[in-house]
């Protein structure tokens, strides 16, 4: 479905949802000022407003549009529809000593929250049941099983010793030369670029100036010639043989598989500061305003992907700082790809570059902007045809 016509059923489901509301509200109030009991009139103002609700909403609303569930699971909707109604009966009876206009509008206020919750987790239940299952593609092109990306920024006093280690923890594909060590430096002002190459990394590449994390691992996927594309930071607070289960996940048929550091079977081996950790979970609260798939873990430092499936997401990505992550999930969910989330060790780094403040700030104009584009037909509707169907 493309962008415009997302834009297009969102103003209608709105409209639509005016419509039965001002429907609701007119009823009610107006039969219970000629003298029906309050019980009564909201009934009957409930049950016009519900049907004329599902009418419209089939018939105007999701015409064409494969995404939402919401119409086409008829007992999710009566069910929503019945406790909502419940709820707003309860309150414009129970809030007797208020008019008719005021206890109705309170009623309205709850029972459209409760609907809201209701239609985002439906949509939630339906973007995870896309995704929770291996896609079984043919395997991607490349020549190596795995290419690891590392964005690098003034890293020019520890990027050999990221290397060595990469390459020690990953022995055994290294060892067949099924391993890709593949080094951005985005536009150190140190000699990163040159130490990378001196220890041995199979790429390095230059960016002309610093863009940020997002436009680093771009440049990276793109460059890599591995089957699976994985990418870490350079000061290793995910081990690197972490890769290898991650690895053997989109092997088995995942086209992402994402880190998640909240998962009951990951481990902080060192710790980070509570401001730095009180944003990260800040930042997971505020995708949910964009993403459905509720996922624990957005800005985990290690994900891995189908070279194909990777490439075809980055090149139309528009985030280059450490928002990239979450647009990255959108698009995993705006194109239909199955994902996968990993419980992770971490070990923080005291030395990163990352700034609490002034990092989790762009990340949150991050997210509107991502919002925005998504709304503004700023992502193409479709990617690569060249990645195989699933089996």
């Amino acid at each position: 479905m493309s962008d415009r016509a997302r834009s297009s059923t969102s103003g209608r489901f709105a409209a639509v949802g005016v419509i039965a509301t001002a429907v609701d509200y007119g009823l009610a109030v107006a039969l219970t000022e000629i003298g029906l009991a309050r019980f009564v009139a909201d009934l009957v103002a409930l049950v016009i407003a519900a049907v004329a609700s599902l009418v419209l909403h089939r018939q105007v609303t999701l015409r064409g549009d494969q995404l939402d569930r919401w119409i086409r699971q008829p007992p999710v909707f009566f069910t929503v529809a019945a406790v909502a109604g419940a709820i707003d009966l309860a309150l414009f009876v129970g809030l007797g000593r208020l008019s008719p206009a005021v206890a109705k509008l309170v009623a309205l206020l709850v029972a459209a929250g409760l609907r809201a919750i209701a239609h985002r987790l439906v949509l939630f239940r339906a973007v995870r049941r896309g995704q929770d299952r291996p896609a079984l593609r043919p395997p991607a092109d490349g020549t190596a099983r795995l290419s690891g990306v590392v964005p690098a920024y003034k890293e020019e006093s520890r990027i050999a010793e990221t290397i060595r280690r990469i390459r020690s923890d990953l022995r055994p594909l290294d060892e067949v030369g099924d391993l890709e060590v593949v080094v951005v430096d985005d536009g150190s002002p140190d000699g990163t670029a040159g130490v990378a190459r001196a220890a041995g990394a199979d790429q390095v590449i230059v960016q002309p100036e610093n863009r940020g994390k997002g436009a680093a691992v771009r440049a990276g996927v793109a460059a890599a010639t591995g089957r699976t594309i994985a990418f870490t930071d350079a000061d290793l607070a995910y081990a690197p043989d972490q890769l290898l289960p991650m690895l053997d996940a989109v092997e088995s048929g995942w086209d992402v598989v994402i880190g998640n550091r909240h998962d009951n079977d990951s481990e902080t081996l060192v710790g980070t500061s509570a401001l730095r950790s009180f944003g990260s979970r800040m930042v997971n609260m505020a995708t949910h305003l964009m993403l459905l798939g509720n996922y624990r873990d957005t800005q985990c430092g290690c994900k891995a992907f189908r070279a194909d499936v990777g490439k075809a997401m980055l090149a139309v990505g528009r985030v280059d700082g450490f928002a990239f992550d979450i647009e990255l999930l959108h698009l995993v969910e705006r194109y239909g790809f199955t994902l996968k989330e990993a419980p992770v060790e971490v070990v923080n780094s005291e030395t990163s570059t990352v700034r609490a403040v002034r990092d989790g700030l762009g990340v949150g104009l991050d997210i509107l902007r991502i919002r925005r584009l998504a709304a503004r037909g700023g992502y193409p509707e479709g990617i690569d045809s060249d990645i195989p169907s699933r089996k």
